[in-house]
Order: C-alpha cells, then sequence, then structure tokens
C-alpha cells in the first residue's frame, strides 16, 4: 500500500534538494523517500537501497588516504631495522 503527498517547499529548498539529488544520481522524489523511508522505515524499492547504499559507500571511499601518520608506513628498510635493533636491546 502506498499514499500520495503533494509538498509545498520553496525555491531555495527545492534547489538544495535537487543538488543533492544530483550528487546521489537520483531524482528530487527517489531522494526525498529514501531519506524518509531511512528515518521512518524500511526501504521498499531494491533500487533505492541499491543508490543509497552506492551514495553511503562513495562517502566512506571519500576518507580513504586521509589519515597522514607522519612517517612512511611502506618497505623503508632502515627505518625497519632501526625498530627491531630497539625491540632487541629492550629485551636484554
Amino acid at each position: 500500500m502506498s499514499q500520495q503527498l503533494i509538498l509545498e517547499i520553496s525555491d531555495d529548498i527545492y534547489l538544495s534538494l535537487q543538488h543533492q539529488a544530483n550528487v546521489a544520481k537520483l531524482s528530487v522524489s527517489e531522494l526525498l523517500i529514501a531519506q524518509i523511508n531511512k528515518k521512518y522505515g524500511a526501504l521498499s524499492n531494491s533500487n533505492l537501497t541499491s543508490a543509497v547504499e552506492q551514495e553511503a559507500r562513495q562517502r566512506l571511499l571519500n576518507y580513504a588516504g586521509v589519515i597522514n601518520l607522519g612517517y612512511a608506513t611502506g618497505i623503508d628498510n632502515e627505518s625497519i631495522d632501526a625498530d627491531l635493533a630497539k625491540a632487541y636491546a629492550n629485551e636484554f
């Protein structure tokens, strides 16, 4: 069972929703349905589920590579040898 809902919103809000929908590659209606379902219930449309999952995955991937430890974490043999020497020196 479904219901039709007609909303009247300002142009500014619509433009904001349209921008968000474009980023998520959805229509404004699909975006609103996805957000309402996310907030108040399970998604009933598998296409929306896939689109929402992809959007969430993309947001997560935006954080990949963001952390900088301040030192190389690669295969720097001199650094590894120094760390091992310190570790062995502390054992005795």
